[in-house]
């Protein structure tokens, strides 16, 4: 670092007007290196906090993430208007599985690449007969999702050879021809498998046995027969609804570097192998993410229909009520996908009863000031009403948005384990505002410390805990 010169125009002049001293960082594709402000340190000052680290150089505070890049992609850019094969074009023209092969090697395969891809990825749905007893396991009113993230830990129980710790750390990021043979054996079956994991959560919750994958059916088709299939001769699937899952998981294969995405590269920072990385998807199920569309669905319901619609939008204003489903600070492109295939699959169904309310709220949202100024544009989440038309239960939307999913967290994490410079270690750092430095305080002399969030909540028991604390028995203590 030094002073700019004339001739180094893509770069950030900063001065540290503790120190009077001026640094240059250079900015690459509008973007500067977090790192660089490592150099810029001062003297502590008198008095101040050691915790600061003042010495030791400026950390970047980003709450959230909001404005930090932790990886340099070529899969995904989610601006509708710019970046990659638009997605409408590959919601008309492609499948799920083609463009998985996109996200996943970086450009749309051939005829015969196609077919090699999507052979390996059909025949790895078959699950070993010890994960029966795996599901079998679970309550009968267990989360989907729970079950869904638990069987991804699950699978790495199965190969070794995908382990890491077992294998050597630098099984998937030697970048050779058997280093990718043992990645992209990985990647058919966490793909292949997602399906046949998702349906087994479903009729376990159904109470139903489980069905083996049919050979010769599509991708969505064998997740529907597995999830439907009663013994009935020559069943196959509706294909309007069939094709319209195949649209829905298309466009939710990925999205960049969302809540779910992170969390599952920064387990794989560590080198586990990527059974170990997915379950931590975890936070796909909440609803500020995956389980949005779950929330639209609620919200719909407490609205009841079209005519509360202006009251519910005055009480948002307010912040008495919530506007789940609404946004992206840009137009999501898939929304308009959406409409065309829940206009197609209410053909078949029936219109939900939910959609005038829904598209009522829509329209009022997008001619208020309030929204508009704020430039909340409705998003993909209305797709739940879909889900609701072809007969799933709320609480497994978001195992349909996962499933599809899981090809863009592999994608991802592929192209770390392969990117240039090898992996580092996600470490965020923190800024430590806590107490400095303490002396420990035997138990008998210290002051109670209280107030709201400040001690445990005192919780109220019932049933047999109840009871216990009531009765008397030898070695219990009384406070």
């Amino acid at each position: 670092m030094g002073r700019p010169t004339e001739n180094n125009q893509d770069s950030l002049t900063v001065r540290d007007n503790r120190t009077g001293q001026t640094y240059t960082i250079p900015i690459v594709d509008n973007a500067v290196p977090a790192n660089a402000f490592k150099d810029i340190k001062a003297p502590k000052k008198a008095g101040e906090r050691e915790e600061n680290e003042t010495e030791k150089g400026l950390r970047v505070q980003d709450k959230g993430f909001l404005n930090t890049a932790v990886i340099r992609s070529e899969i995904t850019y989610i601006d509708g208007e710019a970046g990659g094969y638009p997605i409408e074009q590959l919601a008309l023209h492609s499948s799920h599985l083609e463009s998985a092969y996109l996200l996943i090697y970086g450009a749309l395969p051939t005829k015969e690449q196609h077919a090699h891809f999507e052979t390996e990825v059909m025949r790895h749905g078959q699950m070993h007969v010890d994960s029966e007893e795996f599901f079998r396991s679970f309550r009968y009113d267990a989360h989907p999702m729970s079950m869904l993230t638990s069987a991804f830990a699950m699978l790495g129980s199965f190969y070794s050879e995908a382990n890491p710790s077992l294998q050597g750390q630098k099984l998937y990021t030697k970048g050779d021809k058997e280093s990718l043979a043992t990645m992209d054996r990985q990647i058919y079956r966490l793909i292949g498998k997602a399906t046949t994991l998702a349906a087994m959560a479903y009729r376990v919750r159904q109470g139903r046995d489980f069905v083996t994958p049919l050979v010769g059916l599509s991708y969505t088709g064998s997740f529907l027969y597995q999830m439907d299939h009663l013994g009935e001769e020559d069943y196959k699937p509706n294909p309007v609804l069939e094709k319209a899952l195949d649209v829905l998981f298309l466009i939710h294969a990925d999205h960049e570097l969302n809540a779910s995405c992170t969390t599952v590269l920064q387990t794989g920072s560590s080198l586990v192998d990527p059974y170990s990385a997915l379950p931590y998807c975890v936070p796909f199920s909440g609803p500020l993410h995956g389980g949005a569309n779950e929330a639209v669905i609620r919200m719909l319901v407490s609205i009841g229909s079209p005519k509360n619609v202006p009251a519910f939008i005055e009480a948002v204003k307010r912040r008495e009520k919530t506007l789940s489903g609404f946004g992206h600070r840009y137009s999501d492109p898939r929304s308009f996908i959406v409409r065309k295939t829940a206009d197609e699959v209410f053909k078949v169904t029936g219109r939900d009863a939910l959609l005038e309310t829904a598209m009522a709220l829509h329209d009022a949202a997008m001619k208020d000031e309030y929204f508009i100024k704020r430039k909340l544009a409705p998003n993909v989440d209305f797709c739940g009403l879909i889900y609701r038309a072809m007969g799933f239960p709320m609480d497994f939307f978001p195992v349909l948005f996962a499933v599809p999913r899981v090809v863009g967290w592999l994608a991802h994490w592929r192209q770390m384990m392969l990117q240039e410079g090898g992996v580092k270690i996600w470490r965020p750092r923190q800024v430590y505002v806590g107490a400095g430095k303490r002396e420990y305080v035997p138990v008998g002399k210290r002051e109670a410390v209280e107030g709201l969030g400040q001690t445990p909540s005192a919780v109220e028991h019932g049933g047999i805990t109840k009871r216990t604390m009531l009765a008397d028995f030898k070695g219990r203590s009384r406070l």
